[in-house]
């Protein structure tokens, strides 16, 4: 059975490399523009996991993981948190947060895939 993917990005481009980088796993992969269209994909879809922008407008990315992880049919959604913050405090606060995996813009295509690689293996 393929897996499935959803990239939750607000940036056109950067939600179009992101899907470029990934189909070449094998995966489906399917995207949302904000927090509030992201989880209602969650809902819908079952993705096997998210790739989840932190900037997102209206609920952020914090908001939307929050809401996963209170959720008991999405808190052991693998979750791959992607953001243009850099900061060392960012990778903590993602962890504390219950993402299984932390990556800052830019990025090189080829590690975006080893870490969803690695989520959708665990």
């Amino acid at each position: 059975m393929e897996q499935h993917v959803l990239v939750i990005e607000d940036s056109a481009s950067v939600r179009r490399l992101i899907e470029v980088c990934l189909r070449v796993l094998g995966v489906d992969v399917r995207s949302a523009n904000d927090g509030t269209s992201g989880l209602e994909a969650i809902q819908e879809e079952r993705p096997d996991a998210v790739v989840l922008d932190i900037g997102l407008p209206g609920l952020d990315g914090w908001e939307v993981l929050r809401q996963l992880r209170d959720d008991p049919e999405t808190a052991d959604l693998k979750v791959l948190v992607l953001t243009a913050h850099a900061q060392p405090e960012m990778a903590d606060k993602a962890a504390k947060g219950g993402a299984d995996s932390f990556m800052t813009k830019p990025f090189r295509p080829l590690d975006l895939r080893i870490q969803v690689e690695k989520l959708l293996a665990s």
